[in-house]
Protein backbone atom coordinates (compact mmCIF):
# COMPACT_ATOMS: atom_id res chain seq x y z
CA UNK A 1 0.00 0.00 0.00
CA UNK A 2 1.75 3.14 -1.11
CA UNK A 3 -0.84 5.63 0.88
CA UNK A 4 -1.96 4.95 4.45
CA UNK A 5 -5.31 5.05 4.89
CA UNK A 6 -7.56 7.57 6.70
CA UNK A 7 -9.60 6.80 10.00
CA UNK A 8 -12.65 6.80 7.60
CA UNK A 9 -11.19 3.69 6.10
CA UNK A 10 -12.66 0.96 8.32
CA UNK A 11 -11.30 -2.69 6.70
CA UNK A 12 -13.73 -4.41 4.97
CA UNK A 13 -12.50 -7.79 6.79
CA UNK A 14 -12.98 -5.78 10.25
CA UNK A 15 -16.26 -7.19 12.39
CA UNK A 16 -17.06 -6.72 16.46
CA UNK A 17 -18.34 -9.12 18.15
CA UNK A 18 -18.94 -11.61 15.29
CA UNK A 19 -20.90 -8.46 12.72
CA UNK A 20 -19.37 -6.97 10.42
CA UNK A 21 -19.53 -3.15 10.19
CA UNK A 22 -18.30 -0.19 7.57
CA UNK A 23 -17.39 3.19 8.71
CA UNK A 24 -21.65 4.64 8.48
CA UNK A 25 -22.72 1.77 10.32
CA UNK A 26 -20.25 3.07 13.45
CA UNK A 27 -23.00 5.45 14.22
CA UNK A 28 -25.74 3.16 14.77
CA UNK A 29 -23.54 0.64 16.50
CA UNK A 30 -22.56 3.74 18.92
CA UNK A 31 -25.77 4.88 19.48
CA UNK A 32 -27.47 1.39 20.75
CA UNK A 33 -24.42 0.94 22.89
CA UNK A 34 -25.03 3.99 24.75
CA UNK A 35 -28.49 3.43 24.75
CA UNK A 36 -28.65 0.03 25.33
CA UNK A 37 -25.41 -1.46 26.46
CA UNK A 38 -23.22 -2.10 29.61
CA UNK A 39 -21.00 0.59 31.27
CA UNK A 40 -17.94 -0.74 29.31
CA UNK A 41 -20.15 -0.65 25.63
CA UNK A 42 -21.17 2.99 26.71
CA UNK A 43 -17.62 4.00 26.65
CA UNK A 44 -17.10 2.13 23.34
CA UNK A 45 -19.98 3.71 22.10
CA UNK A 46 -18.71 7.01 23.39
CA UNK A 47 -15.42 6.62 21.71
CA UNK A 48 -17.24 5.50 18.18
CA UNK A 49 -19.00 8.43 18.41
CA UNK A 50 -15.64 10.58 18.86
CA UNK A 51 -14.18 8.61 16.11
CA UNK A 52 -16.54 9.01 13.23
CA UNK A 53 -17.29 12.82 13.87
CA UNK A 54 -15.90 15.33 11.35
CA UNK A 55 -12.68 16.38 13.61
CA UNK A 56 -9.56 15.60 13.10
CA UNK A 57 -8.62 15.19 16.16
CA UNK A 58 -9.73 13.38 19.20
CA UNK A 59 -9.07 14.10 23.16
CA UNK A 60 -7.70 11.41 25.09
CA UNK A 61 -7.09 11.21 29.08
CA UNK A 62 -4.39 9.85 30.94
CA UNK A 63 -4.52 7.39 33.53
CA UNK A 64 -3.49 9.70 36.15
CA UNK A 65 -1.39 7.14 37.81
CA UNK A 66 1.74 9.62 38.64
CA UNK A 67 -0.62 12.59 39.22
CA UNK A 68 -3.75 14.41 38.57
CA UNK A 69 -5.06 12.58 35.05
CA UNK A 70 -5.01 15.11 32.73
CA UNK A 71 -5.58 15.06 28.37
CA UNK A 72 -4.24 15.39 25.53
CA UNK A 73 -5.29 16.09 21.82
CA UNK A 74 -4.73 13.77 18.81
CA UNK A 75 -5.05 13.78 15.52
CA UNK A 76 -7.36 10.89 14.45
CA UNK A 77 -4.47 10.00 11.89
CA UNK A 78 -2.00 9.81 14.23
CA UNK A 79 -3.51 6.24 15.90
CA UNK A 80 -3.97 4.87 12.63
CA UNK A 81 -0.79 5.53 12.31
CA UNK A 82 -0.23 3.84 15.50
CA UNK A 83 -2.26 0.94 14.50
CA UNK A 84 -0.11 0.41 11.78
CA UNK A 85 3.02 0.49 12.96
CA UNK A 86 1.64 -2.20 15.68
CA UNK A 87 0.02 -4.49 12.90
CA UNK A 88 4.28 -4.39 11.27
CA UNK A 89 5.66 -4.57 14.56
CA UNK A 90 3.87 -7.66 15.79
CA UNK A 91 2.76 -9.49 12.08
CA UNK A 92 -1.01 -8.90 12.89
CA UNK A 93 -2.64 -10.41 9.67
CA UNK A 94 -6.07 -9.43 8.27
CA UNK A 95 -8.42 -11.27 9.43
CA UNK A 96 -6.71 -12.34 12.82
CA UNK A 97 -9.29 -13.09 15.88
CA UNK A 98 -8.63 -10.36 18.32
CA UNK A 99 -10.17 -9.65 21.88
CA UNK A 100 -10.41 -6.40 23.66
CA UNK A 101 -10.72 -6.73 27.20
CA UNK A 102 -9.44 -3.14 28.27
CA UNK A 103 -11.53 -0.10 29.51
CA UNK A 104 -12.73 2.12 26.31
CA UNK A 105 -12.48 4.65 28.82
CA UNK A 106 -8.54 5.16 28.58
CA UNK A 107 -6.34 4.95 25.75
CA UNK A 108 -5.05 1.04 25.59
CA UNK A 109 -8.99 -0.10 24.98
CA UNK A 110 -9.62 2.64 22.76
CA UNK A 111 -6.37 1.74 20.46
CA UNK A 112 -7.72 -2.11 20.16
CA UNK A 113 -10.65 -0.58 18.91
CA UNK A 114 -8.74 1.50 16.21
CA UNK A 115 -6.27 -1.33 15.07
CA UNK A 116 -9.26 -3.93 14.60
CA UNK A 117 -10.89 -1.53 12.13
CA UNK A 118 -7.78 -0.22 10.35
CA UNK A 119 -5.89 -3.37 10.34
CA UNK A 120 -9.19 -5.77 9.60
CA UNK A 121 -9.45 -7.68 12.67
CA UNK A 122 -12.15 -9.98 13.99
CA UNK A 123 -12.37 -8.41 17.57
CA UNK A 124 -14.99 -9.61 20.18
CA UNK A 125 -15.00 -6.98 23.67
CA UNK A 126 -15.72 -8.14 26.70
CA UNK A 127 -16.06 -6.69 29.88
CA UNK A 128 -12.75 -5.79 31.20
CA UNK A 129 -12.92 -7.60 34.59
CA UNK A 130 -9.98 -9.52 36.49
CA UNK A 131 -10.69 -12.59 34.84
CA UNK A 132 -11.60 -12.30 31.00
CA UNK A 133 -11.06 -15.53 30.00
CA UNK A 134 -13.04 -17.70 32.60
CA UNK A 135 -15.83 -18.18 30.54
CA UNK A 136 -15.06 -17.89 27.18
CA UNK A 137 -13.59 -20.80 24.99
CA UNK A 138 -12.62 -18.60 21.73
CA UNK A 139 -9.39 -18.97 20.94
CA UNK A 140 -7.73 -15.80 19.67
CA UNK A 141 -4.26 -14.47 17.60
CA UNK A 142 -3.90 -11.23 19.03
CA UNK A 143 -5.27 -9.81 22.71
CA UNK A 144 -3.70 -7.01 25.06
CA UNK A 145 -3.83 -7.39 28.53
CA UNK A 146 -2.98 -5.81 32.20
CA UNK A 147 -0.84 -7.71 34.75
CA UNK A 148 -3.58 -8.61 37.27
CA UNK A 149 -6.04 -9.80 34.09
CA UNK A 150 -2.71 -12.47 32.67
CA UNK A 151 -2.15 -13.35 36.46
CA UNK A 152 -5.98 -14.00 36.69
CA UNK A 153 -5.92 -15.77 32.85
CA UNK A 154 -2.86 -18.02 33.37
CA UNK A 155 -4.87 -21.31 33.02
CA UNK A 156 -6.90 -20.15 29.93
CA UNK A 157 -3.48 -18.48 28.57
CA UNK A 158 -3.31 -20.81 25.47
CA UNK A 159 -6.50 -19.38 24.12
CA UNK A 160 -4.43 -16.15 23.41
CA UNK A 161 -1.42 -16.38 20.13
CA UNK A 162 0.51 -13.16 20.99
CA UNK A 163 -0.28 -11.26 23.90
CA UNK A 164 0.67 -7.38 24.98
CA UNK A 165 1.03 -6.73 28.32
CA UNK A 166 0.91 -3.55 29.75
CA UNK A 167 -0.59 -0.75 31.84
CA UNK A 168 1.56 -1.67 35.07
CA UNK A 169 4.52 -2.92 36.25
CA UNK A 170 5.02 -6.95 35.24
CA UNK A 171 6.41 -8.45 38.74
CA UNK A 172 9.25 -11.51 38.16
CA UNK A 173 7.19 -13.92 39.68
CA UNK A 174 4.80 -13.50 36.68
CA UNK A 175 7.41 -13.13 34.47
CA UNK A 176 8.76 -16.86 35.23
CA UNK A 177 4.96 -18.42 35.14
CA UNK A 178 4.94 -16.96 31.30
CA UNK A 179 7.74 -18.53 30.01
CA UNK A 180 6.30 -22.01 30.76
CA UNK A 181 3.00 -21.06 28.02
CA UNK A 182 3.08 -21.02 24.46
CA UNK A 183 1.79 -17.63 24.09
CA UNK A 184 3.84 -15.24 22.56
CA UNK A 185 4.67 -12.83 25.56
CA UNK A 186 5.31 -9.43 25.08
CA UNK A 187 5.52 -6.81 27.77
CA UNK A 188 5.22 -3.23 26.33
CA UNK A 189 6.19 0.33 26.96
CA UNK A 190 4.41 3.10 26.09
CA UNK A 191 1.81 5.39 27.24
CA UNK A 192 -1.28 7.66 26.33
CA UNK A 193 1.30 10.57 25.02
CA UNK A 194 2.93 7.66 22.84
CA UNK A 195 -0.66 6.52 21.80
CA UNK A 196 0.24 2.92 24.10
CA UNK A 197 3.33 0.95 22.80
CA UNK A 198 6.07 2.57 21.13
CA UNK A 199 9.04 -0.62 22.25
CA UNK A 200 8.35 -4.11 23.65
CA UNK A 201 10.09 -6.56 25.25
CA UNK A 202 9.55 -10.36 24.70
CA UNK A 203 9.22 -12.52 27.57
CA UNK A 204 11.54 -14.61 28.13
CA UNK A 205 14.38 -12.00 27.19
CA UNK A 206 17.97 -12.20 28.50
CA UNK A 207 18.89 -8.74 28.85
CA UNK A 208 15.40 -7.17 29.53
CA UNK A 209 15.91 -4.87 27.22
CA UNK A 210 12.81 -3.01 25.24
CA UNK A 211 13.28 -2.96 21.04
CA UNK A 212 11.41 0.19 19.46
CA UNK A 213 8.69 0.24 17.04
CA UNK A 214 10.18 1.23 13.42
CA UNK A 215 10.85 4.66 12.79
CA UNK A 216 10.73 5.40 17.17
CA UNK A 217 13.68 7.48 17.98
CA UNK A 218 14.99 7.42 21.21
CA UNK A 219 17.61 9.22 23.22
CA UNK A 220 18.56 10.55 27.23
CA UNK A 221 18.21 14.20 28.30
CA UNK A 222 20.89 15.42 31.49
CA UNK A 223 18.50 12.78 33.57
CA UNK A 224 19.20 9.69 31.84
CA UNK A 225 15.78 9.82 31.55
CA UNK A 226 14.38 8.56 27.89
CA UNK A 227 13.21 11.18 25.31
CA UNK A 228 11.51 9.60 22.29
CA UNK A 229 10.30 10.47 18.82
CA UNK A 230 7.81 9.43 16.78
CA UNK A 231 7.53 10.86 13.44
CA UNK A 232 4.44 8.78 12.65
CA UNK A 233 2.33 10.70 15.86
CA UNK A 234 4.27 14.01 15.62
CA UNK A 235 6.63 15.86 15.51
CA UNK A 236 7.51 17.24 19.06
CA UNK A 237 9.84 15.52 21.26
CA UNK A 238 8.02 13.29 24.53
CA UNK A 239 10.65 13.98 27.65
CA UNK A 240 9.75 11.77 29.70
CA UNK A 241 10.53 11.20 33.45
CA UNK A 242 11.59 7.41 33.22
CA UNK A 243 15.38 7.01 33.67
CA UNK A 244 17.13 4.31 31.24
CA UNK A 245 20.04 3.27 30.34
CA UNK A 246 20.12 2.96 26.42
CA UNK A 247 21.65 -0.18 24.53
CA UNK A 248 21.49 1.08 20.94
CA UNK A 249 19.95 3.31 19.30
CA UNK A 250 16.93 1.57 19.04
CA UNK A 251 16.86 -0.45 22.26
CA UNK A 252 16.86 0.50 25.86
CA UNK A 253 16.52 -0.75 29.79
CA UNK A 254 13.84 0.96 31.80
CA UNK A 255 15.31 1.59 35.55
CA UNK A 256 12.89 3.21 37.08
CA UNK A 257 11.14 6.79 37.73
CA UNK A 258 13.24 10.06 38.28
CA UNK A 259 10.76 11.34 40.28
CA UNK A 260 10.55 8.27 42.59
CA UNK A 261 14.83 7.96 43.27
CA UNK A 262 15.30 7.83 46.75
CA UNK A 263 18.29 10.40 47.98
CA UNK A 264 20.23 8.41 51.38
CA UNK A 265 22.28 10.29 53.24
CA UNK A 266 23.88 11.71 49.84
CA UNK A 267 23.33 8.51 47.79
CA UNK A 268 20.82 7.84 45.13
CA UNK A 269 18.57 4.98 45.02
CA UNK A 270 16.29 3.79 42.50
CA UNK A 271 13.78 1.92 44.30
CA UNK A 272 12.53 -0.42 41.07
CA UNK A 273 16.14 -1.35 41.03
CA UNK A 274 15.68 -2.41 44.37
CA UNK A 275 11.86 -4.29 44.13
CA UNK A 276 13.82 -6.15 40.76
CA UNK A 277 16.46 -7.77 43.58
CA UNK A 278 13.57 -8.46 46.28
CA UNK A 279 11.00 -9.53 43.95
CA UNK A 280 11.85 -13.14 43.96
CA UNK A 281 10.89 -13.91 47.55
CA UNK A 282 8.33 -11.47 48.21
CA UNK A 283 5.07 -13.41 48.08
CA UNK A 284 2.66 -10.77 48.32
CA UNK A 285 3.11 -7.06 46.46
CA UNK A 286 4.81 -4.85 47.67
CA UNK A 287 7.24 -1.40 46.59
CA UNK A 288 10.04 0.16 48.01
CA UNK A 289 9.45 4.38 48.96
CA UNK A 290 10.99 6.35 51.82
CA UNK A 291 10.42 8.59 54.92
CA UNK A 292 12.02 12.03 55.85
CA UNK A 293 15.37 11.12 58.07
CA UNK A 294 16.77 13.73 60.09
CA UNK A 295 20.24 11.98 59.39
CA UNK A 296 19.72 10.71 56.16
CA UNK A 297 17.38 13.22 54.56
CA UNK A 298 15.37 10.63 53.30
CA UNK A 299 15.27 6.59 54.49
CA UNK A 300 14.43 3.93 52.42
CA UNK A 301 11.09 1.70 53.80
CA UNK A 302 9.69 -1.47 52.38
CA UNK A 303 5.89 -0.59 52.08
CA UNK A 304 3.96 -4.25 51.69
CA UNK A 305 -0.03 -5.23 51.22
CA UNK A 306 -0.96 -7.40 53.72
CA UNK A 307 -2.53 -7.63 56.51
CA UNK A 308 -0.32 -9.89 58.27
CA UNK A 309 2.95 -8.79 60.12
CA UNK A 310 5.86 -11.01 58.86
CA UNK A 311 8.63 -10.88 61.35
CA UNK A 312 12.03 -10.24 60.78
CA UNK A 313 11.55 -9.31 57.14
CA UNK A 314 14.62 -7.36 56.73
CA UNK A 315 16.68 -9.51 58.51
CA UNK A 316 15.53 -12.05 55.78
CA UNK A 317 16.44 -9.89 53.34
CA UNK A 318 19.94 -8.85 54.45
CA UNK A 319 20.80 -12.67 55.15
CA UNK A 320 20.25 -13.13 51.38
CA UNK A 321 22.83 -10.39 50.60
CA UNK A 322 21.46 -9.35 47.55
CA UNK A 323 20.98 -5.67 48.51
CA UNK A 324 24.10 -2.93 49.00
CA UNK A 325 24.08 -1.91 52.39
CA UNK A 326 22.35 1.65 51.63
CA UNK A 327 19.50 -0.01 49.79
CA UNK A 328 17.90 -2.25 52.59
CA UNK A 329 15.35 -0.51 54.23
CA UNK A 330 15.01 0.88 57.47
CA UNK A 331 11.59 0.12 58.26
CA UNK A 332 8.66 -1.71 56.80
CA UNK A 333 5.05 -0.83 56.88
CA UNK A 334 2.34 -3.16 55.99
CA UNK A 335 -1.01 -1.90 55.25
CA UNK A 336 -4.51 -3.74 53.94
CA UNK A 337 -4.72 -2.32 50.58
CA UNK A 338 -2.60 -0.25 47.99
CA UNK A 339 -4.15 2.27 46.08
CA UNK A 340 -4.59 1.40 42.29
CA UNK A 341 -5.90 3.58 39.20
CA UNK A 342 -9.04 2.01 37.44
CA UNK A 343 -6.40 0.03 34.96
CA UNK A 344 -4.65 -1.49 37.84
CA UNK A 345 -1.14 0.42 37.88
CA UNK A 346 0.10 1.11 41.72
CA UNK A 347 -0.11 4.72 42.75
CA UNK A 348 2.66 5.53 45.31
CA UNK A 349 2.48 8.39 46.57
CA UNK A 350 -1.29 8.17 47.27
CA UNK A 351 -0.76 4.73 49.05
CA UNK A 352 2.00 6.13 51.04
CA UNK A 353 -0.34 9.36 51.72
CA UNK A 354 -3.17 7.48 52.93
CA UNK A 355 -0.64 4.82 55.26
CA UNK A 356 0.82 7.62 56.71
CA UNK A 357 -2.23 9.62 57.28
CA UNK A 358 -3.78 6.69 59.22
CA UNK A 359 -0.04 6.38 61.13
Amino acid sequence: MNHKPSYRNVHNRFKLNGNSYSFDDLLEVAISYIKDGEPHQKEIGNFLLDWIDSKEDIVLQTSGSTGTPKTVRFPKQAMVNSALATGNHFNIKIGSKALNCLPAKYIAGKMMLVRAMILGLELDVVQPHGNVLAYNTHTYDFAAMVPLQVENSLSNLNQIGTLLIGGAATSTQLIQKLKTKKTKCFITYGMTETLTHIASMPIPSEKSFFTTLADVQISVDERKCLCINVPYLNKDTIITNDLVTLESNSSFKLLGRVDSVINSGGVKIIPEVVEQKISSFMSTNFFIGSQPDKQLGQKVILVVESQKNKEDLIQQIKERNILNSYEIPKKVFYTKSFTYTENGKLMRSKTLELLFDRK
